[in-house]
């Protein structure tokens, strides 16, 4: 089995990351994490990275006059990392179309909710604010909608009666470290991808 290489775009602590890089040990596992890249240089998931002994790039995107430009620069450490898939994992950039266009159906991002509901920022408060009793976490594919590519895979999280955003979020994080890996493993191995 030839393992994918896959990169991870970060741009804080880098728990979900971390997440993979530990599935990605495992014997069998269908992709190895070859590469971790931040627009932070005080992202904390970069030491993390290191520890583990997977090579990082800062790439901040305040240098960069346009996104298109950022992109590039991004795009040249995955190139050159030979990298097949891409992970966003927290990564707080909005992404150029066409870079987004250039990497359709190897780009997944997880994001906490069960979408299409509570899309963008604040999703853990946008539940508690629609009442709702369950929530969660889905890795999807990018695409240049914000938050709106083909759902690949799901976990529901109980929202509880006292649940502060806080609580929630951290509720829904432990689910997300079982199912990044597990979403991961469905692309890598071809179960799961972008048609059309």
């Amino acid at each position: 089995m030839t393992r994918k290489r896959v990169a991870v775009l970060i741009s804080g602590r880098g728990s979900n990351m971390a997440a993979l890089i530990e599935a990605a040990r495992h014997p069998g596992y269908p992709a190895g994490i070859v590469l971790v890249v931040s627009n932070r240089e005080a992202a904390p998931g970069l030491a993390l990275a290191r520890g583990a002994g997977v090579p990082t790039a800062v790439v901040d995107h305040r240098a960069f006059s346009t996104r298109e430009a950022f992109d590039e620069a991004v795009e040249a450490h995955l190139l050159a990392a030979q990298v097949d898939l891409i992970a966003h994992a927290g990564f707080m950039r909005m992404q150029s179309d066409a870079f987004v266009t250039r990497w359709a159906g190897r780009q997944l991002n997880i994001h906490p909710s069960l979408l299409p509901s509570f899309k963008g920022l604040k999703p853990h408060q946008q539940a508690l604010d629609a009442g709702v009793r369950i929530s969660g976490c889905s890795v999807h594919f990018v695409t240049p909608e914000l938050d709106g590519g083909p759902i690949v895979a799901q976990a529901a999280v109980p929202v509880v009666d006292g649940d502060t955003p806080e609580s929630l979020e951290a509720r829904i994080l432990a689910a997300e470290h079982r199912l990044y890996p597990l979403a991961l493993t469905l692309v890598a191995t071809g179960r799961a991808r972008l048609e059309g």
